[in-house]
């Protein structure tokens, strides 16, 4: 039986067959005509308590991040699923869900592309997250519910071309239950969390979620698969301009940059450094469906990058704060100082059966550690991590404690502290 602060106390474990989600599930429709989404809208504001909802997107066959299937679902109403080209505004929609609680699963990943059709909440629980902080240690949709309520789920679907028109049957049912179970698994996360004493950490990291801007990276080429096989600056100019042709053309074509030349490819022809066309053409690890036939693309690239007066360093251009593998030669006192850190933080995580990348990101635990404030009290510590972004919840628990352990770090015996 498990101890009271165990993450499973008081969590109802399934000891039965669960039951199989899409059996004997009713035919499920696409909305995809004015009229139709209207008559859902009345449906959905009919209703009763907060809107589960969910998108389903083409990763890996689009180069766009947009919405192919919006799945809304509301106690008394029923689930609704809408076709977003085909609809076009959602204004109504986004008008009778204003004001109320949205459920989504991994709400982060849903966001971007909610927001471009005008949907946009202004509050959300999110069952993936708040499963987290709950302590549960899977919290894929599929085993979440299958723990907690007994359901399986299959996700047979989830890496499926959701710009396929028409969509097969068995799709469709599966985006029906991503929403139909969530008003269930939200109660029950809920109670977790409340039992736990995590309700207001919940909250606190919900809302930010809302307020998380998104990531924009300055050098975004330096993604590519296998980079670190390039050497020298030429090879990176090209490989840079490669990147630059194959994200234009995916994007014209609304194709995923992958499938067009895989990543690999573009690394093997920056690294030959081919003379000529007909080099780059002999490449045997240069490949891809678009590969040979859009080949003056490709070789434009190598000549641009070829030319590149100004090539990129190999380092990076980078935002200060160096690999933590270098910090015992580069700056030993931050060394020290994210050591002792790092082991107070993930001893309190434990304590509080939260995980460490939810307690504080290791980003954040790195920045303060390499550039700590003049004032290392617990104050200062507090005012430094606000900066930073953590939540009052976080700095409630971590302030006195970083700051102990900055102290510590200045001790004569500090050095000699484990690896973080």
């Amino acid at each position: 039986m498990p101890s009271p602060s165990s993450p499973t106390a008081g969590r109802r474990v399934t000891e039965h067959l669960p039951t199989t989600a899409d059996a004997d599930h009713p035919e499920v429709e696409v909305i995809d005509t004015r009229e139709g989404y209207l008559a859902a809208v009345d449906a959905l504001a009919a209703g009763h308590g907060p809107f589960a909802v969910d998108a389903e997107r083409a990763s890996g066959f689009r180069y766009s991040q947009r919405a192919y299937l919006i799945q809304v679902y509301r106690r008394g109403s029923g689930v609704f699923l809408f076709d977003p080209p085909a609809i076009g505004s959602f204004a109504e929609l986004a008008a009778v869900m204003s004001n109320e609680e949205w459920i989504l699963h991994a709400a982060s990943q849903d966001l971007a592309c909610l927001r471009e059709v005008g949907l946009d909440p202004e509050t959300v629980f999110d069952t993936e997250l708040g499963a987290r902080l709950a302590g549960l240690p899977r919290v894929g949709l599929a085993t979440v519910a299958e723990e907690l309520l007994g359901v399986h789920l299959a996700k047979a679907h989830s890496a499926a071309d959701w710009s396929t028109r028409p969509l097969p049957q068995d799709w469709l049912v599966y985006a029906a239950l991503d929403v139909e179970l969530l008003p269930d698994l939200r109660d029950r996360i809920g109670e977790l969390l409340d039992q736990a004493g995590k309700g207001e950490i919940a909250r606190q990291e919900f809302a930010a979620e809302l307020d998380k801007a998104p990531v924009v990276r300055q050098e975004p080429w330096r993604r590519l698969s296998g980079l670190h096989a390039l050497r020298t600056p030429r090879q990176l100019a090209i490989a840079r301009a490669l990147w630059a042709a194959r994200d234009e053309f995916a994007q014209q074509q609304d194709t995923a940059p992958g499938r067009l030349v895989p990543d690999l490819s573009l690394v093997a022809a920056a690294r030959a450094q081919p003379a000529s066309k007909r080099e780059l053409a002999a490449l045997k690890d240069f490949t891809g469906r678009a590969s040979r036939r859009e080949l003056d693309r490709w070789w434009a690239a190598v000549e641009a990058g070829t030319a590149d007066p100004e090539p990129p360093s190999v380092r990076g251009t980078g935002d200060g704060v160096p690999a933590p593998r270098l910090w015992a030669d580069r700056n030993p006192d931050a060394d020290r100082r994210l050591k002792k850190a790092r082991a107070a933080v993930t001893e309190r995580a434990e304590q509080l059966a939260i995980p460490l990348e939810n307690i504080l990101t290791p980003d954040t635990l790195r920045r303060l550690a390499w550039a700590p404030p003049a004032d290392q009290s617990p104050e200062g510590i507090d005012a430094e991590l606000a900066r930073l972004g953590a939540r009052p919840w976080q700095r409630a628990e971590l302030s006195g404690l970083i700051s102990a352990a900055f102290v510590e770090a200045r001790q004569p015996d500090a050095a000699g502290s484990p690896e973080a």
